[in-house]
């Protein structure tokens, strides 16, 4: 059985994936229907600014990667990374591939951490840029005009 990351906020950049000593074999576009790209999750290092995160919303989609891990163990590489459990939570989603529908982890921020009014910093959302060939032009369009916040 295969085991999926869908990532949709910085672990978009497949290089910070690498970095982060996540194992992988394949990397394709995919979308979790009915949700929404927020950037409403507080960051734990600096309470000022925000992290990507997902919610419900019942006619968006989200844009992001699916990674093919090499085995099922490679998830709790990035439980650290994600602040699993105290600052996200991580459950399984289906998202959709070119190929059809996939089982995958994904991160949801847990709600002690929301906050409505931040933005996120000019070099975090380059890392979600940086997965530009995973998404399409319009999604990626709208992620270059997202406000940061001035460091």
């Amino acid at each position: 059985m295969n085991s999926y990351y869908f990532a949709y906020g910085s672990n978009m950049n497949p290089d910070r994936m690498r970095t982060r000593g996540l194992e992988f074999d394949m990397a394709v576009s995919a979308t979790l229907p009915q949700a929404q790209l927020l950037f409403n999750k507080r960051a734990a290092d600096a309470p000022h600014r925000s992290y990507a995160n997902i919610g419900f919303h019942q006619s968006s989609v989200v844009e992001g990667v699916a990674y093919r891990l090499k085995d099922h163990r490679q998830i709790l590489k990035m439980d650290p990374f994600e602040g699993a459990p105290r600052l996200y939570s991580r459950d399984i989603f289906t998202v959709h591939g070119s190929d059809g529908p996939i089982a995958a982890w994904v991160y949801v921020a847990n709600k002690a951490m929301l906050q409505d009014d931040l933005k996120p910093a000019r070099w975090y959302l380059e890392h979600l840029l940086a997965g530009r060939e995973f998404l399409s032009e319009d999604y990626y369009q709208r992620l270059t005009q997202v406000e940061c916040v001035a460091e």
